[in-house]
């Protein structure tokens, strides 16, 4: 990882450095984090293996024309991750001209076109030739007439569905019990709890609200959890319909199955399989506990 580390910092200084000769106009281009490029100089130059602490920063200001008005200007206000280009750049356009929607709607496309063409490849100039190509129409999309959203705009753009089988070394704390169901909640996710030793937790629902509910359950204290299955299915439109379609479970609750043992808390697994079976997830009883259900 050292050498990917020197190779994507030193593809980041090239296109900084690309970047600035071609626009040479702090109006046009202007870092504004000279910290952080001086830390990435100094990390490629290899005086310090220390690996810079923060992104590089970056504004880049395009004039476009709108038909009927004068020319616009959107701002891309860009930082580049450490793992840049392996990882995707973080770029937010703004202008004054869009409204927050708008905004939402043009950023998530711009990432899905980075995404979908330069996945792992320097694109600081394709997204600028992007923006000054498309951001202008943004401007006069009507986006009240199908009366979208913030988050509804960025819902059309996320086409996964993703459910995630997390196994616990046990669940007995109430307050996690409690976050898991709340966080579900707040996240519009749906599957089910079953607490007790061995803990099992399915979610259900948009890729990103998965992850989001994974990072926050991973750092609470647990003896030991994990994703033991992943299921991923891309959606042609993704809209909300078409999740509710995948879905295997209505909402999330907390199931328990005939608790016994001194603590009330061991489950009876058989139960449990036949749960799974109803929802036509049998399969993963055995990826769960190596042995077929019966």
């Amino acid at each position: 990882t050292e050498m990917a580390n020197q190779e994507e910092a030193e593809i980041q200084i090239s296109e900084l450095d690309l970047l600035s000769s071609m626009f040479p106009y702090e109006e046009e281009f202007a870092v504004t984090d000279q910290l952080a490029l001086a830390e990435l100089k100094h990390y490629v130059e290899n005086e310090s293996a220390e690996v810079p602490s923060s992104k590089v920063q970056f504004i880049l200001n395009i004039k476009a024309e709108v038909p009927n008005a004068a020319m616009v200007e959107f701002s891309m206000a860009c930082a580049l991750p450490f793992k840049y280009p392996t990882v995707l750049p973080e770029i937010t356009v703004r202008s004054s001209l869009l409204s927050r929607s708008q905004q939402i709607l043009l950023n998530s496309d711009l990432k899905t076109y980075l995404m979908q063409n330069f996945s792992g490849e320097p694109c600081m100039l394709n997204a600028r030739e992007w923006v000054k190509d498309h951001a202008a129409a943004y401007i006069d999309k009507d986006l009240s007439s199908s009366s979208m959203t913030a988050s509804d705009a960025t819902q059309s753009q996320v086409t996964t569905f993703t459910r995630l089988w997390i196994y616990s070394h046990h669940i007995y704390n109430k307050q996690k019990r409690k976050n898991i169901i709340d966080w579900a909640k707040e996240l519009s996710l749906s599957g089910f709890c079953m607490p007790g030793k061995p803990g099992v937790v399915c979610v259900e629902g948009l890729q990103s609200s998965c992850e989001e509910f994974w990072s926050r359950v991973r750092r609470l204290t647990w003896k030991r959890i994990l994703i033991r299955h992943r299921e991923d299915v891309s959606l042609e439109g993704g809209g909300h319909a078409e999740i509710q379609k995948q879905r295997k479970f209505p909402t999330l609750e907390e199931k328990c199955f005939d608790a016994h043992g001194a603590r009330g808390n061991h489950m009876d697994l058989g139960q449990l399989y036949h749960f799974l079976e109803e929802k036509g997830c049998a399969d993963i009883f055995q990826m769960y506990f190596g042995v077929e259900g019966h």
